[in-house]
């Protein structure tokens, strides 16, 4: 335990030192690791590599919200994030929809379950250095129970396009888990 202890001051004795800029040794690693991420060689090359920078927590605060009516089944509520013309991608699916068609679609789908809950993993927001595009991603696990009693989940990767404060693309990656052996 005193070595625990030990370890834990040396540890915040090194990271609350100055260096002789009077900078933090915590700062001069991180503009060293932004200086060595420059110059990576990475083996893909991309049109515009690391230009993502952290985007508006407003824009993640109305995705949840969308997200969080949707699993109260307050459609209305949940659609009112979103723009009037939104793409939306799900597995075998894309399309371009209108607020309109997007709310009979959701309506359609929640209408199909007794009750949706959402266990968040995470969350991040987004925007282009390079577009200035802007993205929320979540990543979070989406249990329900249909009306016949069947109880389901799936494990669930959303990236939404931001523009003008509201959601106008849904590109929803899924993962089914495996079937518990019995």
């Amino acid at each position: 335990m005193k070595k625990v202890i030990f370890l834990s001051l040396v540890i915040f004795s090194v990271a609350s030192c100055k260096d002789d800029a009077g900078t933090s040794t915590t700062a001069s690693k991180d503009s060293t690791a932004a200086a060595t991420t420059d110059s990576m060689s990475y083996p893909y090359t991309i049109k515009h590599p690391d230009a993502w920078v952290p985007g508006d927590r407003q824009h993640t605060m109305n995705v949840l919200k969308a997200l969080k009516a949707y699993e109260n089944g307050n459609v209305d509520e949940c659609v009112s994030y979103f723009g009037d013309s939104i793409t939306v991608r799900f597995d075998e699916m894309d399309a371009k929809l209108s607020n309109d068609s997007l709310k009979a679609f959701f309506k359609k789908g929640r209408s199909m379950n007794k009750s949706v809950r959402i266990e968040m993993y995470d969350w991040e927001s987004v925007k282009s250095k390079a577009t200035n595009e802007e993205y929320v991603s979540l990543w979070y696990k989406q249990v329900w129970e249909a009306n016949n009693g069947k109880k389901d989940s799936l494990s669930v990767m959303d990236d939404l396009k931001i523009e003008k404060g509201k959601i106008v693309e849904l590109d929803e990656k899924t993962r089914k888990y495996p079937k518990k052996k019995v």
